[in-house]
């Protein structure tokens, strides 16, 4: 037996995001002990070709809410990827949690295997809604908390395994 859409996408993602959001608490607190300006964790980067810190959250935002709002044939909450702060990234991932939890499981779940397409710049992908979770949407969501944590990590904010796990309940 498959886990539920639900199950592996709002389930997932709002705990991820509380995730995220504890990251980036200690990201902010770490930035005031050591006179470092937040626009400076903010604007950091693994290498020049990745995306910054912000822009990192931006997108686990984006993936988390674009993917349950495909799912459940519903329209996402616009946001305008302009957070310059700790405190706007904390808004961004409360309003993606809020609208996370909007959404009932009903809405999810059902046929495995109905079309998603998403539309990117030049390209156009296709899947059904379990390869879409399973090969693109959680992968993608994933990656960028990974990222984000690497970032903190690697600036020196004191982070460890059971930072990027969470809670376990």
């Amino acid at each position: 037996m498959s886990a539920s859409l639900y199950g592996s996408t709002a389930v997932q993602f709002v705990r991820g995001l509380h995730t995220l959001s504890a990251l980036l608490e200690k990201g902010a607190a770490w930035a005031q002990e050591n006179g470092t300006s937040e626009e400076t964790l903010l604007n950091s980067r693994l290498a020049e070709d990745m995306y910054p810190l912000v822009r990192q959250v931006q997108i686990v935002s984006d993936v988390s809410k674009g993917a349950v709002a495909r799912l459940a044939g519903v329209t996402p909450p616009a946001m305008e990827d302009t957070e310059t702060s700790f405190v706007d990234l904390q808004a961004r991932i409360a309003k993606t949690i809020r609208f996370i939890e909007s959404v009932k499981a009903d809405q999810l779940d059902g046929d495995d295997s109905r079309p998603i397409s998403v539309k990117g710049r030049n390209h156009e992908l296709n899947f059904t809604a379990h390869s879409y979770i399973m090969s693109f949407a959680v992968p993608n969501f994933y990656f960028h908390i990974t990222t984000a944590y690497n970032i903190l990590r690697h600036l020196g904010v004191t982070l460890g395994k059971s930072d990027f796990i969470g809670e376990i309940k």
